[in-house]
């Protein structure tokens, strides 16, 4: 037997078969008087073992077994002999008694196919619970991917519409991008979003040079209605290399140093334009 808390499947059958020992169909019985888990488990495995049972052909007895049963009988009472008084008939299971001892290795079989048939029944439920995991899975990494894909082919979509979001009722913040040309002396600024300037005054470009000299005036300008202001090719020296460029607020007619505060800046990247 075992320690388990409840009787294994293989000395369920054996008992409902009834080829355990006295002592261990005594203990099963006690366990049983109060497991009802265990008493459904036997009440199956009986259930099944009858339905193997009932499909074992059944044989008549051949011709003339009872009469030479019976003679038999007769010639063991010879005259002169004490008659020995038979014990009365026990009454005994129907099953074993129509049955038969023939059946039971039939039997035994059955309830080893049923508990070899249960092990394998547990094994195919887990894999089965393994392969669904498994496809789970598999279309996951697939939605994903489909979606990664998805994302590049927007990103990287020649048509796509391409649209900068700024906070609501937030002037966007003054810009400037300068192309510069150190060897030629020539230069170009684009300025966006800048403030109107009073009358006056004016916006100036300066060129920062890289020796530490004084910064270069570049180029006055004045924004228009929408704050976009530009200095094309302006009269600079050639050959200055530049740090960096500022633009300030000066007079009318220009500065020759920058007035501070710069509004603008931006320094040279250390590859050069």
């Amino acid at each position: 037997m075992t320690d388990a808390p409840h009787i294994p499947q293989e000395d369920l059958a054996l008992y409902a078969l009834e080829t355990l020992s006295h002592e261990e169909s005594a203990a099963l019985r006690v366990h049983l008087s109060q497991c009802e888990v265990c008493q459904a488990e036997l009440a199956t495995l009986r259930g099944d073992l009858a339905m193997v049972a009932l499909s074992v052909d059944q044989h008549p007895l051949p011709a003339g077994a009872r009469d030479r049963f019976a003679l038999r009988i007769a010639e063991d009472v010879r005259p002169g002999q004490p008659v020995v008084k038979r014990a009365e008939p026990v009454p005994i299971d129907r099953r074993r008694s129509r049955f038969g001892a023939a059946a039971w290795p039939g039997w035994l079989a059955a309830a080893v196919l049923l508990i070899v048939a249960g092990g394998l029944g547990y094994e195919v439920s887990v894999l089965r619970a393994r392969l669904d995991d498994r496809d789970s899975r598999i279309a996951a990494l697939e939605a994903n991917e489909s979606r990664v894909k998805q994302v590049a082919e927007v990103l990287t979509a020649p048509n796509a519409q391409r649209v900068l979001l700024t906070a609501a009722k937030t002037p966007p913040a003054p810009t400037g991008r300068v192309v510069y040309l150190a060897s030629r002396g020539e230069l170009i600024l684009q300025a966006n979003n800048l403030a109107a300037v009073p009358a006056g005054k004016t916006y100036e470009l300066w060129v920062i040079p890289a020796d530490g000299s004084a910064p270069i005036p570049a180029g006055l300008f004045r924004p228009d209605a929408a704050g976009n202001g530009s200095v094309v090719l302006p009269s600079i020296p050639q050959g200055v290399q530049a740090k960096a460029f500022g633009v300030t607020m000066e007079d009318a007619a220009g500065s020759k140093t920058p007035t501070a505060p710069i509004l603008l800046a931006g320094a040279v990247p250390a590859s050069g334009l």
